[in-house]
C-alpha cells in the first residue's frame, strides 16, 4: 500500500473520538497502514506530541461498543510513532503554513470530521497554499454526512467542493455503505441464481426497513435538534440500504456501474406526504442542549413506492427512532402466500415467507420458513435457514466500516461512497416529506415502546403488520 499522510481536520471531536482513532488502531494492528504513512492531527486545542499520544491513548480505552477489543501497547506505540499534530483556528492561514511544512508526502488525504460550515475556510486555505494540487501524488478529500440539510443546501455543497477539487477525489462517506452485511447483499443476490428471480412483484408482497435504536440521543443534542431522525438517518443509511435490496444486477461490479443501479432506485421513489408518521419520545426536551419547546422528530415511519416495473405495487414501509424497544437494524423482504397454499389451515401456516439482511446485531442473511415439527401430528413451526458470521463483532476480524471505507479511499476505490448526483436524489425524496403540513406536530411516544400508535395505523390501514425483529437466529 502507498505511503500516504491522512490529515485530519478536528481530530479532538467526537468523531474521530468514537470512529476514525479506532479504526487507525485497528488498521495498524492489521499492518494495513504502509511504512511511512503519517497522520496529522489538527484541532484548536494546544497540545505537544506527548499530550496527543496520552489523548489517543485515552480515546482508544474508552468505553465504545463499536470497540471493545484489547489494546495492546505495542501496536499503541507503533501508531504514536506516525501521529503529529497541529494546533490552530482552520480559518487563519497560519495553520496552513504549518501544515505544508508538515507534509513530506506527495499522496495526501484530508479528512473533514468537522462542522460543515467551516469547509469553506477549510477548501479556501488548501487551494490558496497549493495543498490540494495533484502534482506527482494524489489528494482526496473525505467528508461526512450530512452533505447539506435539504436538497438545495446539498447542491450548494456539492458545487462548493467541485471549485476545488474533482469527483474522482471526493469521497463522501456514508458509513452504512462500509457494513459487511450491506456489502453481502451484492454477493448474495448477484452471485447467486435462486432468489433473485423471486424479488420482484409477482412474488413480493412488501417490503419492510427498520433502523432503531433503544438509546436516546446522549450529548448530540445541539446537533440532533437541528436535524431530527428522519434527517439523521432516513435520508442517508435506510435509503441506502433499499436501494441495495431492491437495484438491478450492475453491469460489472465497478464504482461506475453500481451507483448508476443505486441512483436508479433513488430517483424511481415517489414520495408520499400523506403517508409518513414522525413522533418524538417522552421526555426528548428534557434532553441537553434541547429546546424546551422543540418538535424535532425522534421517530419516523413512511411508506413508499417505487416506480419501475420490477417492482409496480410493491409497498415499502421504512421507520427508524430513538428511545424505542430494541436496537435492530434490517431489511426484510416478505414474500407472498399462494392462494393454493398446502397446510395454510394449520397453525402459523398462513405466515409468510422472510427474506431478513440483519445489518445489527446479530448480522447475517436469513429466510424465514416454516418446517413440520418431529411428531405422528402435522405441525408447523417457523425456523430461520441462516448464514451468520458467528463470531464477537468486537474481535475486529471483521472489518470496522471506518476501516474498510479508508483502505477503500488508500486504494482510490470509490463503490462504497456516495457521488453528487446520489446524494442529490436522496434529498429529493426526502424534501416533500420532512417539510409536510403537519411537521410540527410529532407524536408522543413512550420510550420503551416501538413508537407512537400512528405508525401502526399506517401500515394496517393496508391489512398488514410492523414485523417485530427477532433476536432467535444469529447469536454468537
Amino acid at each position: 500500500m502507498q505511503s500516504f499522510a491522512l490529515i485530519i481536520f478536528g481530530i479532538t471531536g467526537n468523531l474521530a473520538q468514537v470512529k476514525l482513532i479506532p479504526a487507525l488502531y485497528d488498521m495498524e494492528e492489521k499492518g494495513l497502514l504502509s511504512k511511512g504513512m503519517t497522520v496529522v492531527g489538527i484541532a484548536r486545542r494546544q497540545m505537544s506530541i506527548k499530550e496527543l499520544q496520552d489523548y489517543v491513548h485515552q480515546v482508544l480505552h474508552l468505553e465504545n461498543i463499536h470497540h471493545r477489543h484489547e489494546i495492546k501497547e505495542k501496536v499503541f506505540q507503533k501508531l504514536c510513532q506516525r501521529l503529529k499534530y497541529i494546533s490552530g483556528d482552520v480559518a487563519d492561514q497560519k495553520l496552513y503554513e504549518k501544515l505544508k511544512e508538515q507534509l513530506n508526502h506527495k499522496n495526501r488525504i484530508y479528512y473533514l470530521a468537522t462542522y460543515p460550515d467551516l469547509y469553506h475556510y477549510v477548501f479556501e486555505n488548501l487551494q490558496r497554499h497549493k495543498l490540494n494540487v495533484q502534482n506527482s501524488g494524489w489528494v482526496k478529500l473525505m467528508i461526512e454526512k450530512p452533505i447539506g440539510f435539504d436538497l438545495q443546501s446539498a447542491k450548494d455543497l456539492n458545487h462548493l467542493l467541485l471549485n476545488y477539487f474533482t469527483e474522482d477525489q471526493i469521497y463522501r462517506l456514508d458509513h452504512y455503505l462500509g457494513k459487511e452485511t450491506i456489502q453481502n447483499i451484492l454477493t448474495f443476490r448477484f452471485a447467486n441464481d435462486i432468489f433473485e428471480p423471486l424479488v420482484n412483484k409477482d412474488f413480493v408482497d412488501h417490503i419492510q426497513i427498520t433502523a432503531t435504536e433503544d438509546f436516546g440521543i446522549g450529548r448530540r443534542g445541539g446537533y440532533y435538534d437541528q436535524v431530527g431522525a428522519l434527517k439523521d438517518v432516513g435520508q442517508n443509511h435506510q435509503l441506502q440500504m433499499l436501494a441495495f435490496a431492491t437495484m438491478d444486477a450492475p453491469s460489472k461490479f465497478s464504482n461506475e456501474a453500481v451507483t448508476k443501479e443505486r441512483i436508479k432506485i433513488l430517483k424511481s421513489l415517489i414520495p408520499l406526504p400523506e403517508k409518513i408518521v414522525l413522533g418524538q419520545y417522552e421526555g426528548y426536551r428534557n434532553e441537553e442542549n434541547v429546546s424546551a419547546t422543540s418538535t424535532t422528530d425522534t421517530f419516523y415511519a413512511l411508506k413508499t413506492f417505487i416506480k419501475n416495473d420490477r417492482f409496480k405495487g410493491v409497498p415499502i414501509y421504512i421507520r427508524g427512532g430513538k428511545k424505542l424497544a430494541r436496537y435492530v437494524t434490517e431489511i426484510s423482504i416478505v414474500f407472498k402466500n399462494p392462494v393454493n397454499r398446502l397446510f395454510k389451515n394449520l397453525d402459523c401456516g398462513d405466515e409468510p415467507n422472510i427474506l431478513i439482511y440483519r445489518i445489527q446485531p446479530n448480522e447475517g442473511i436469513v429466510l424465514k420458513v416454516l418446517i413440520k415439527l418431529p411428531g405422528h401430528e402435522a405441525k408447523l413451526q417457523p425456523e430461520y435457514m441462516q448464514y451468520c458470521y458467528r463470531i464477537d463483532p468486537h474481535s475486529h476480524y471483521v472489518p470496522d466500516p471506518y476501516e474498510r471505507l479508508l483502505v477503500d479511499t488508500i486504494r482510490g476505490d470509490q463503490t462504497f461512497f456516495n457521488d453528487a448526483e446520489e446524494v442529490e436524489a436522496q434529498w429529493a425524496f426526502i424534501d416533500p416529506l420532512s417539510g409536510k403540513p403537519d411537521r410540527g406536530k410529532p407524536h408522543i411516544y413512550k420510550p420503551g415502546s416501538w413508537g407512537p400508535k400512528e405508525a401502526d395505523e399506517l401500515i394496517e390501514a393496508d391489512g398488514r403488520k410492523w414485523l417485530e425483529p427477532s433476536l432467535d437466529f444469529c447469536k454468537i
